[in-house]
C-alpha cells in the first residue's frame, strides 16, 4: 500500500527528453490528425495535446518501491496547461511530482494527484501536466496534501454550441503506442480480456487527444497556439474503429466546455471537459 506522506515528500522523477520532428508528426498521426501543418515536416506545428508524452517518466506505479496495487490504477482525469507554445523538436526536462493523496475509503480506493512541469534545456517553462490516478486497491492509506480540485460539469441548460464528430482507425491504438505508452492493454488481446475487455482498448489519452483536435477545429480556428488549457474525466474506454463525437459549450470568446461520446454505443467517454483559448 502506499505511504502518502512518503510520496508527497519525494524528490521530483526527473525525464530528459529529445523531441524530433518525427515524434511530432507520430504523435498527431496517433490522435488521428491528417491536415499537412501536423504531420509535414515543412512549416510542422505541434499540436497542444502532444505535452502529455513530453519528458513522462512513463507508468512508474509499477516499481515496488511506490508500494502501490499498480494492476488497479486507472486514469481518472487529466489536465494540460500550454504556457508557450510547444516546438516540434527540441530538448525537454519533465519533473514529477505528487502533490496529494485523498483517501476515498479501505473499499473505495484513492486518488492521486500527479503534477509535471516541462521545461526546454534553458528551464524555460512550456507546459504543466495534472493528472490524477485512481488506485482502487489503496484505499485506507490515509490523506495527504492539499485538496484536489474539483472539475465542473459541461452546461445542462442549453444546447451545445458546437458539436464535432471524429473517426477513430482500426489500428489508432497500435498507432498511438509509439509515442511512448507500451502497455498491452492496447495491443493484445489476451491481456484485454484478462482486464476485462472484448478487445484492447484504445488509450485514454488518445481519445483525450482526439477530443482536442474537436475543440481547435470548433473553437480555436485549428490554430495549435490559441489553446492553452485542456482538461477532462475519463468516464469510459473508447474501443479503435469507433467514431466520437465532441459536443462544445462557448463560455465567450476564451473559455469552452466540452464532453464527448462514442457514437456506436452513445456512451459518454469524456466529460467535464474544459479548454482556455488564447
Amino acid at each position: 500500500m502506499i505511504d502518502p506522506g512518503a510520496l508527497i515528500a519525494r524528490a521530483p522523477i526527473e525525464t530528459r527528453h529529445s523531441l524530433t520532428a518525427k515524434d511530432s508528426i507520430l504523435y498527431a498521426l496517433g490522435v488521428g490528425a491528417e491536415e499537412l501543418r501536423f504531420v509535414y515536416e515543412a512549416d510542422l506545428k505541434a499540436l497542444p495535446m502532444m505535452a502529455v508524452i513530453l519528458a513522462y517518466p512513463g507508468f512508474f506505479w509499477r516499481d515496488p518501491q511506490y508500494g502501490a496495487d499498480w494492476q488497479r490504477i486507472l486514469h481518472g482525469e487529466q489536465s494540460v496547461t500550454i504556457h508557450r507554445t510547444l516546438p516540434s523538436e527540441g530538448a525537454f526536462v519533465g519533473k514529477t511530482r505528487f502533490e496529494a493523496v485523498e483517501d476515498k475509503g479501505s473499499d473505495k480506493g484513492a486518488v492521486v494527484l500527479v503534477t509535471r512541469t516541462i521545461e526546454d534545456a534553458d528551464g524555460i517553462l512550456y507546459a504543466t501536466d495534472r493528472r490524477t490516478a485512481f488506485l482502487r486497491g489503496d484505499g485506507g492509506c490515509g490523506s495527504a496534501g492539499a485538496a484536489i480540485p474539483r472539475p465542473q460539469p459541461v452546461p445542462a441548460d442549453r444546447a451545445p454550441d458546437a458539436v464535432v464528430t471524429l473517426p477513430t482507425a482500426l489500428n489508432q491504438a497500435q498507432l498511438y503506442r509509439l509515442s511512448g505508452d507500451l502497455n498491452p492493454l492496447h495491443i493484445d488481446p489476451e491481456v484485454a480480456r484478462a482486464a476485462g475487455f472484448d478487445r484492447p482498448i484504445l488509450h485514454g489519452l488518445c481519445s483525450y487527444g482526439v477530443a482536442g483536435r474537436a475543440v481547435l477545429q470548433a473553437v480555436a480556428g485549428n490554430d495549435p497556439a490559441r489553446l492553452t488549457r485542456l482538461d477532462a474525466r475519463f468516464s469510459a474506454p473508447v474501443y479503435p474503429g469507433e467514431t466520437m463525437e465532441t459536443r462544445i459549450w462557448r463560455e465567450g470568446d476564451t473559455k469552452a466546455r466540452f464532453e464527448a461520446r462514442v457514437v456506436e454505443r452513445d456512451l459518454r467517454v469524456l466529460t467535464h471537459g474544459y479548454a482556455e483559448l488564447a
